[in-house]
């Protein structure tokens, strides 16, 4: 009898391990996504901020503006900028209020590099969760429980090979909706 639940035991650890490995379908799909972005001169977009409620209830919408070259970015939500100089996060209120914190501290959210950029390797497990019509669809996983979101799921343009929108579900089930309105890879930033 412990023979049967050892080998049941070792069955679920060795199933568990391979669920946790990544689609090389996907990882395919980002890694050309994020070469793209990274070889890309600058980066401005304009995007749509969607928040719903884990019922589906609207909480509002906002535009926002990314610039981004390299590992540094201004990000302009509202009144709220956020700037990143690869190794320090600032963010400004709107109001008078700045807080700075170091990029490892902020390792817990999502930010334009790890979004746009493909380093999703270490962070994450990813799978191809379709690729009818005109986009792939790949669903992340975070690998640290710790982090304020339990999934994002990225929709690539096939056409252009860059991203088209993300949706983040956090802790609470909410959903967050990142819609691309414009994207431009050869700014001048």
């Amino acid at each position: 009898m412990k023979k049967v639940y050892a080998c049941l035991l070792l069955l679920l650890t060795l199933t568990g391990a391979v669920s946790a490995q990544s689609d090389p379908a996907a990882k395919k799909i980002l890694d050309a996504v994020g070469a793209k972005v990274k070889a890309a001169k600058g980066v401005t977009a304009t995007c749509v901020l969607t928040s719903l409620t884990s019922k589906g209830k609207a909480n509002g919408s906002q535009s926002l503006s990314l610039q981004m070259k390299g590992d540094k970015y201004y990000l302009k939500q509202g009144k709220t900028e956020i700037v990143c100089d690869g190794a320090n996060v600032y963010r400004f209120d709107g109001e008078k209020t700045i807080t700075k914190s170091s990029v490892e501290e902020g390792s817990q959210t999502l930010s334009p590099q790890k979004l746009l950029a493909g380093n999703y390797g270490k962070d994450f497990t990813y799978r191809l969760v379709s690729s009818a019509g005109a986009f792939h669809e790949i669903e992340l996983k975070p690998v640290d429980n710790r982090k304020n979101f339990q999934q994002v799921n990225l929709f690539i343009d096939k056409a252009k090979n860059t991203f088209s929108k993300a949706r983040i579900i956090d802790k609470s089930n909410n959903t967050t909706e990142l819609k691309i309105v414009n994207m431009n890879l050869n700014a001048t930033v």
